[in-house]
């Protein structure tokens, strides 16, 4: 693991590397994931300079692209503060980690740690919400990665059956109120959603609970996927999704959830993703082939922790 400081997509990095994929993190905002590489290769995040959303009554929040740590429910004046200042870094064990100054109106702090486990293309995401105020905040961890357009995401659905009958449902969709059901973007698989991320105009999300456990997203000849554990005991927010897909046209997030919870002053709540690149990976948006990908690829097995 090497870590330099460096200037990226216009921002004060860190740059967070081994043999295998390098990663940039903003210094002087965030907690930010700005950038992420195969060695040698393009960057795969989204890069969104001046788009904003407005958060009601305090300016603008800088989309920016790349991976952040946003929390559930959405709500314009908490979720839409921005980040502009700058965050504090220290180096962990073969990682970094990047803490945000608490936010003034929740007494929410946002961290991020970005652990390499060894050199292979794989990174371990620790997203930590603590909450310094001196109110409760009912609240979930929400990890969002925005990639840039152009490929197609992988949204895997549970098919195994839930009573020894096969009688009663074993999963559901949902869908936000500006995502056409029949958008041409969307192929509707019974193991697998894809979305194709080439839209011009409009918007759509889909969320759903995931106990399959990842989530991925192909471009070029690159498979992103990023894992997060399910709780199926746990009560989730945006009716029960663990795993969520957002598109319009300058990007496609992936997003996961953290359960449900309520935060007493002093407590903290804590959400893993693991990520990893597959390089030289032809993944169209085909049921059967994407199937047999999975399965080559140890996708349909549970991953061992770092």
């Amino acid at each position: 693991m090497k870590c330099t400081e460096t200037h990226f997509a216009g921002y004060d990095c860190l740059r967070l590397e081994n043999d295998a994929l390098a990663l940039w993190i903003t210094q002087s905002v965030g907690p930010r994931i700005i950038g992420l590489a195969l060695q040698g290769g393009d960057n795969l995040f989204a890069s969104l300079p001046g788009i904003t959303i407005p958060c009601p009554g305090k300016g603008d929040y800088q989309l920016r692209g790349g991976h952040r740590l946003w929390y559930a429910p959405e709500d314009p004046p908490r979720t839409y503060l921005p980040d502009d200042a700058p965050v504090a870094l220290a180096e962990t064990d073969r990682g970094i980690r990047v803490t945000q100054p608490p936010e003034a109106q929740t007494g929410i702090q946002k961290s991020l740690t970005i652990t390499l486990p060894g050199q292979e293309a794989r990174v371990v995401v620790d997203h930590v919400l603590h909450n310094l105020g001196d109110q409760p905040v009912e609240l979930a961890p929400w990890a969002i990665t925005q990639l840039k357009p152009g490929g197609v995401a992988v949204l895997p659905q549970a098919t195994n059956a839930v009573d020894e009958y096969n009688v009663l449902p074993n999963r559901h969709i949902v869908l936000w109120p500006y995502t056409p059901i029949t958008s041409p973007y969307i192929t509707w698989g019974d193991r697998y959603v894809f979305v194709k991320a080439t839209m011009q105009s409009g918007a759509l999300k889909i969320g759903f609970p995931n106990p399959v456990g990842w989530l991925g997203y192909a471009i070029e000849d690159t498979l992103f996927v990023k894992r997060a554990a399910y709780q199926p005991d746990a009560t989730y927010f945006d009716r029960q999704s663990s795993s969520e897909c957002y598109c319009n046209a300058h990007f496609v997030e992936l997003e996961t959830l953290g359960p449900r919870t309520t935060l007493a002053p002093g407590e903290s709540a804590a959400h893993r993703e693991t990520w990893t690149l597959y390089a030289k990976v032809s993944c169209p948006p085909d049921e059967t082939a994407m199937h047999a990908l999975a399965q080559k690829l140890g996708l349909t097995t549970k991953e061992k922790e770092p």
